[in-house]
């Protein structure tokens, strides 16, 4: 027996903001990091002299220093600010892998530096985003197996691994809607049976980064007087800290008009550059930023469909005898979902627009035939901020998951060709 399938598997989520990784068996990721990696550029411009007698060594070690010299995460944010000699890039972008030198660095420090395991010992879990190409697929295979050579790979469809976190112990329900928002892509994702139904995702301009950005762009018109540097990362605070979803934009712009002292917030902090403290109070975006979801065209002008309408499309694009099933099944998950009431608003818009059209279609039919109801339910748990890790997690700890990985052995006699295949298990239905 292969003694690493003993050992608990190493459980990756790579998402275009956060990447949350841990071991399998574990209720919640041992760490969340940005994913982004600042390397040491200084090594790699260095001007090459071209006399014979120029020292190989030192042309050398520089090359051995700049693939060691980079750091990751909040690390490498720090050390980009204060050293202009690293420049960061972020490998992943939309959800797919952007800059695969990055990422194959990125999981070198993930593996070595932050779990502290040897990844020869361990089989691993990867996540990706519905709509990725089998080659990167491929690339994923060829990093893990060539480079760090581990046992065991298995590449999990972000989607299926959030329903598999809504696991109880009495019912197993793997047909339902994922509705993903993440930092950098939103999809909304019909899942029957464990199986990903390809042609009816949906996939939104709009995500978590987008309503960072339109809470910043809120506070500048406003003349909030905020360091320009660090504008972005205080939209983001404030995102986090004090937005909520409303269920009626109107009531709630009285609300602020009529009690300004209960609902306007104030933020605290002090200017990088000079130290001076300054203060900018927090309004209407608090609950204008969760509302780009609701409402797109107060932020973009080019998309316009709200989120239940786009969510209500992909289950009507879905085949007929799947759809009660995934309307009694929305699933959030992503950090962008975790407002407050964010569930609530959208399964009273949904359930709304599912009403309207049984009412007409009852109109139409006339007295004789009555359609039945449909329930509309939306899904909200407390750990949906990494519901794709933790499901990641709960199926890495079954012992089927091991038969299902792709082995080194396999690898090494049909090539990075098998990676783009993940059968599904038992545990996943």
């Amino acid at each position: 027996m292969d003694p690493s399938t003993s050992r608990p598997a190493v459980v990756i989520d790579n998402g275009t903001g956060y990447t949350k990784m841990g071991f399998a068996g574990n209720v919640e990721p041992c760490f969340i990091l940005p994913t982004v990696v600042a390397s040491n550029e200084s090594f790699v411009n260095q001007p090459r002299a071209l006399t014979k007698s120029s020292n190989w060594l030192a042309q050398h070690s520089a090359g051995v220093m700049a693939d060691l010299d980079f750091f990751i995460g909040e690390e490498g944010l720090s050390r980009s600010k204060s050293s202009s000699t690293y420049n960061l890039s972020y490998p992943i972008k939309h959800g797919q892998v952007d800059n695969w030198n990055s990422m194959e660095r990125f999981w070198q420090q993930s593996i070595f530096n932050y779990l502290r395991c040897d990844p020869e010992d361990h089989y691993f879990l990867l996540t990706e985003s519905p709509m990725t190409a089998p080659e990167n697929r491929e690339y994923t295979g060829e990093i893990m197996f060539e480079t760090f050579n581990v046992p065991g790979l298995y590449i999990a469809v972000q989607p299926v691994l959030a329903l598999a976190a809504g696991y109880t112990a009495s019912k197993c329900e793997m047909t339902g809607v994922v509705v993903d928002i993440g930092d950098g892509a939103t999809h909304v994702v019909p899942v029957a049976e464990g199986y990903v139904i390809g042609s009816s995702i949906k996939s939104i301009p709009i995500s978590g980064k987008d309503v960072t950005l339109f809470v910043q762009q809120l506070m500048k018109e406003r003349g909030e007087h905020i360091p320009a540097e660090d504008s972005f990362d205080i939209a983001r605070k404030v995102k986090e800290m004090h937005c909520y979803t409303c269920s009626d934009i109107v009531k709630e712009f009285n609300k602020h008009d009529k009690e300004p002292g209960k609902y306007i917030k104030h933020w605290r902090g002090t200017k990088p550059k000079t130290g001076a403290p300054y203060s900018c109070d927090v309004g209407y975006e608090r609950f204008l930023g969760p509302e780009v979801f609701f409402s797109p065209e107060i932020y973009n002008s080019d998309f316009t469909t709200p989120l239940p309408e786009v969510i209500d499309k992909c289950i009507q694009s879905a085949p007929i005898d799947t759809r009660r099933a995934l309307y009694k099944n929305i699933v959030l998950s992503g950090g962008s979902t975790m407002f407050k009431d964010f569930h609530r608003r959208l399964q009273r818009d949904l359930k709304k627009i599912v009403d309207d059209r049984i009412l007409a279609s009852d109109a139409r039919l006339g007295e004789n035939v009555k359609a039945q109801p449909v329930e509309v339910n939306v899904v909200s748990n407390p750990i949906q901020r990494y519901a794709v890790w933790f499901g990641g997690s709960v199926l890495a700890s079954t012992p089927e998951f091991f038969a299902a990985c792709h082995t080194k052995a396999e690898y090494e006699e049909y090539g990075a060709s098998i990676c783009r295949t993940n059968p599904l298990f038992k545990g996943m239905y």
